[in-house]
């Protein structure tokens, strides 16, 4: 750990020139005292570095030393530097390793690139979560982890979704996938590919057998074959309803996930129509928080249970107010 904090400190000195001390503290999480120790380190090991006390000083590298690595495009240094949300890094307990990385990759790049990437750290954010997704529960995929880089089996407690009692499986993972901010565990069981939500995992236990993959089959050929599965699964339900153009931006923004058509110019009118594809009919039921904003138009089926649903409400509360009078 001490070697890796002194090469941060001298990336982060050759990239930045001058850096106060407490600074370089709060970036790697340690004392002033250890920054100090560490310099004198770096300097005992012939690293030309030096600190100056006072209101404007700070630790800094003696003009002219420095290391460049060169062989990067500008637009594959603005590239690096454009990072998925850092849930994801957190997650696989990889948030000081994502920042140890990105400064070494900075302090690398060629002098006059590196402005743009820095530029394009600050100004681009890629957030994988949905909109009002919720908290997502808490994902411990330390042993999923373990599994995958060691090449090992996995015995799996997994409760499928509306099951009451979890199941038992012996697995053989590919990977991990983190998907909408949601992670899956990508394996076979008995050489068919199966696709496991983290959060579902009630228990993971690392076999001493190792995996048993399908000749060939790599991470992105498993899920993809899985992908097509979920996204091309048979009996989805057509549903047709027209939205108030006042809402229309929320009802997009709320619906993507189940969106089949949208117009690309709806035109001047007060109500537009749109197209949603729902796996079961009682899914429906999710467009009453619409209100008289939106109208289910077809299939029958659809508009019968939505205008159940939403009789079922307005009797709960005529029952509620009668009860209170």
């Amino acid at each position: 750990m001490k070697a890796d904090r002194l090469l941060s400190i001298l990336l982060l000195l050759q990239t930045r020139g001058r850096v106060p001390a407490h600074e370089l503290a709060d970036r790697l999480e340690v004392s002033v005292r250890t920054i100090y120790r560490d310099v004198e380190a770096l300097s005992a090991s012939g690293v030309p570095v030096y600190a100056e006390r006072g209101r404007h000083g700070g630790i800094e590298l003696l003009a002219g030393f420095r290391t460049d690595v060169t062989g990067l495009t500008a637009d594959e240094s603005r590239a690096l530097f454009i990072l998925a949300a850092q849930g994801a890094h957190a997650a696989l307990g990889l948030d000081a390793a994502l920042g140890s990385a990105l400064r070494k990759v900075m302090a690398a790049l060629p002098a006059p690139y590196r402005p743009a990437a820095e530029v394009t750290s600050r100004r681009i954010l890629v957030d994988a979560t949905r909109w009002k997704g919720g908290p997502q529960p808490a994902v411990d995929l330390d042993v999923l982890q373990d599994a995958v880089f060691t090449d090992r089996r996995l015995r799996l407690s997994y409760r499928h979704s509306g099951a009451k009692e979890p199941r038992t499986y012996t697995v053989d993972p590919y990977g991990l996938v983190s998907k909408a901010g949601v992670w899956y565990l990508v394996a076979d069981r008995r050489a068919q590919p199966r696709l496991f939500r983290a959060d579902r995992v009630h228990s993971a236990t690392l076999l001493p057998d190792p995996v048993k993959r399908r000749p060939g089959v790599e991470l992105a050929h498993a899920w993809e074959e899985l992908r097509r599965q979920v996204e091309d699964r048979p009996g989805g339900i057509d549903v047709t309803v027209r939205v108030r153009r006042s809402r229309l931006d929320m009802f997009v923004r709320l619906n993507a996930s189940s969106l089949a058509e949208l117009p690309e110019d709806p035109g001047e009118n007060e109500w537009v129509t749109v197209r949603l594809t729902y796996g079961f009919v009682p899914e429906a039921r999710q467009l009453l928080q619409f209100a008289d904003a939106l109208e289910v138009v077809s299939p029958p089926e659809v508009r019968a249970e939505v205008a159940a649903a939403a009789a079922s409400v307005t009797e709960l509360y005529q029952r509620v107010g009668e009860s209170r009078s």
